[in-house]
This record gives C-alpha cells, sequence and structure tokens, in this order.
C-alpha cells in the first residue's frame, strides 16, 4: 500500500473538531492554496475550509496529495516526540515537567523606556528590539490592540522596529493567532522571522522544520514563547468585567495575572477578579492544551514569581543562549540565577504538570502519558 497522505480532512477531525486545536493558525499560513482561513468571531478562534462546496472537509488539494496543513500542526498525531526530537535531538524526558532546557533565570531590561511600556521585566520587547536591530530577524510577529485600544481586542500583527515593538508590548489575556500575521510580514520583505506566541504557537515552527513543512519553516528564526495556562474569549469583558463589577473595557489600562486577574483603569484605581470567576469564559482551545511551559521556544518567559520587575526565563536552545549571552554582554539587559526565586520555580513546575495532564486524546496519549514530576533538581 503507498503511505498515508494526511491532509485537511484529517486534520479536520482529529483536531479541528476533536477538542485539540488550539487556533494557532499554523495551518492557514502554511496551505499553499489559500482554501483555508480564521474566524476569530464569537470564541470560534478555528481555522475552516473556504470551499463550501462538498462540505467543510472537502479539500480538493488534500486529494491530490497536499499535506501541509498537517505537517504545520502541532496538535497533529505525533506532535510532540516529532518537535522534541528535531530541536532537542530525543523524545521528552517525564521528570522534565516544563521540557528541555538549558537553564532557568530571571533577567529583565536595562532600558527604562522599555521597562515602562512592557510587562514584569520587559524582556520579550528587549529580545526583539535587539534581534531588529542586530539584523537577526527582519520582523516579528506579535499582537496588537484593535483599533484605538479600547476594544481590548487582541489582533495579529508585524513589528519590525523598535517604536512597533513597544508599540506591541503589554499582556493581554485574550487571544491572537500572531501566526496570521505571517503573509504580511513577507509582504514587507522579511527572510527572517521571529514569533512571539503562547506554547501552541510556538510549537508552530518546530513542527513545519521537523515535517519539512518548506519556506515557511526557514523563514522562523527566532521563537519566543510566553507561559500561558489559558486565554479567555473577548466575552469576558462584558459579561463579567462590566455585567458584574462595572469595569469598562474602554477604561482599562493594563491588565495582569498574579493569582487573580488585576486591572488597572484610567481612573488610578486597581481591581482584583478571582480567577475562578473567570473559568467559564475559558477558550475552548486551552482546555486539553498540555503545554504551560512554551516547550519548544528557543526561549520562554513568564512573569510568575516573588519579582514582578523581573522575568523568569527558561533558554532551551543553543540559540537562545546566545541570545542572552551576547546582549547581557552588550548591558542590554541583567540576569539572575532562578534559584533567587525558588517559589516561581516551584510554581513553573506546579502549573506545567497541571496543564500536562489535561490532554485526553487516547489515539495519541504520549503528551498526557507524560505527567510525572521526578525529583526536584
Amino acid at each position: 500500500m503507498p503511505p498515508e497522505k494526511p491532509h485537511w480532512a484529517h486534520l479536520f477531525n482529529e483536531v479541528v473538531t476533536s477538542g485539540l486545536c488550539t487556533g494557532c493558525s499554523a495551518c492557514v499560513i502554511a496551505c499553499p492554496y489559500d482554501v483555508l482561513d480564521y474566524n476569530d468571531m464569537d470564541g470560534a478562534y478555528k481555522p475552516f475550509h473556504v470551499e463550501a462546496e462538498g462540505g467543510p472537509t472537502d479539500c480538493t488539494h488534500g486529494e491530490k496529495g497536499c499535506t501541509l496543513c498537517t505537517r504545520a500542526c502541532p496538535r497533529f498525531r505525533d506532535w510532540e516526540p516529532d518537535i522534541d526530537t528535531h530541536l532537542f535531538g530525543e523524545t521528552r524526558n517525564p521528570q522534565d515537567v516544563f521540557g528541555s532546557s538549558k537553564d532557568v533565570i530571571l533577567a529583565r531590561t536595562t532600558d527604562p523606556e522599555i521597562a515602562g511600556a512592557g510587562q514584569d521585566g520587559g524582556l520579550v520587547s528587549a529580545i526583539l528590539i535587539w534581534a531588529l536591530e542586530n539584523e537577526i530577524v527582519d520582523a516579528a510577529l506579535v499582537s496588537y490592540l484593535e483599533g484605538d485600544g479600547t476594544t481590548w481586542k487582541a489582533i495579529p500583527g508585524v513589528a519590525s522596529n523598535r517604536e512597533q515593538v513597544l508599540q506591541a508590548a503589554g499582556s493581554r489575556y485574550t487571544y491572537s493567532a500572531n501566526p496570521l500575521a505571517y503573509p504580511k510580514a513577507i509582504e514587507q520583505g522579511a527572510e527572517k522571522i521571529a514569533l512571539v506566541g503562547m506554547g501552541c504557537q510556538s510549537s508552530a515552527p518546530g513542527a513545519m522544520s521537523a515535517r519539512k513543512a518548506g519556506k515557511i519553516a526557514r523563514r522562523f528564526e527566532l521563537t519566543i514563547g510566553l507561559l500561558c495556562s489559558k486565554t479567555f474569549d473577548d466575552a469576558i469583558f462584558p459579561e463579567l468585567f462590566e455585567a458584574k463589577y462595572g469595569l469598562k473595557r474602554q477604561d482599562m489600562v493594563k491588565m495582569n495575572i498574579k493569582g487573580v486577574f488585576q486591572i488597572w483603569m484610567k481612573d488610578g484605581s486597581y481591581h482584583e477578579v478571582p480567577l475562578k470567576e473567570c473559568h467559564q469564559w475559558t477558550r475552548e482551545g486551552c482546555k486539553e492544551c498540555p503545554d504551560f511551559a512554551a516547550e519548544h521556544a528557543d526561549i520562554s518567559t513568564g512573569g510568575i514569581g516573588a519579582f514582578s520587575d523581573w522575568t523568569l526565563t527558561i533558554i532551551r536552545t543553543d540559540k537562545g543562549r546566545q541570545l542572552i549571552e551576547d546582549m547581557v554582554a552588550a548591558g542590554k539587559i541583567e540576569t539572575r540565577p532562578g534559584d533567587d526565586d525558588p517559589g516561581a520555580i516551584e510554581l513553573l513546575r506546579k502549573l506545567s504538570a497541571v496543564s500536562r495532564k489535561r490532554w485526553k486524546n487516547e489515539d495519541n496519549p504520549a503528551p498526557g502519558a507524560l505527567v510525572a514530576i521526578g525529583p526536584k533538581p
């Protein structure tokens, strides 16, 4: 028998409609025929086939042998061992509960402007600016706020200079499929691209590279992952924050999650919303995601721990380590050992283990099976 060539119909049935789809949009940007699009309205956050004739699974290109959408998907079949072997030379060790790493440090920018615009230690913005100014990358796929920012709807976009990076700085806890900005980066002439995204998105370049998805894979030069337990549907703004607490999204200036949902308002007031009240607005794509720690990024970052002005940073690849070392040498960032905040390391382990247990795909049990927590290092 000829080897199976899994295509859109397989992806649709096994991932998109099974609960495994995170909405990362990798399949959409990988499609060479522009027959896949993306729905980010009304809580969907899903790819779909634009040609309705024949039903949602009928991709004639797939029937003829195109497999790029399944090769790009970081949740299709043996996605985790494929990516781990490609990036790290071996499958995942169950004791490495937050994935393969070379070091765990605390880091922050030394630039006051970046620190003021960014979240926690401002590290991600500092990395992007450094990478752009030193021609490591030509563009970065990031998220911006729609329009004037008052809707708090996160949308994908391209940053190609310092000003644009700072405009994109800060956290929002609704979803933006940042890879969707890839075509715009290409239109602008980018050949070396950085991707910033949660674990679901930061696994996409590794999936593409491991499965040889062509030019798109080769153009991703740097991947920065964001620690993420979940994101929320945009409906959380009117249905919870405004309906129960009277907090209108157009009056919000900043948000963060530190055990509670923190919200700062234009009038200078500060408010906390218990996370348990937010759970019902969890995106469907987050409910079975096993990757809290963005395990397939070059560098994974998050604002957890005791020090709100430092970023917990997991260095995973040689590329990531070299970049951090160069920035330290140039005085652009400062670092300290991750062990300076043992509570952050313990929380990293705990949240990673909780996320690993979400995976419930019986046909591909590998991620769900790797939930054992080994002895602490």
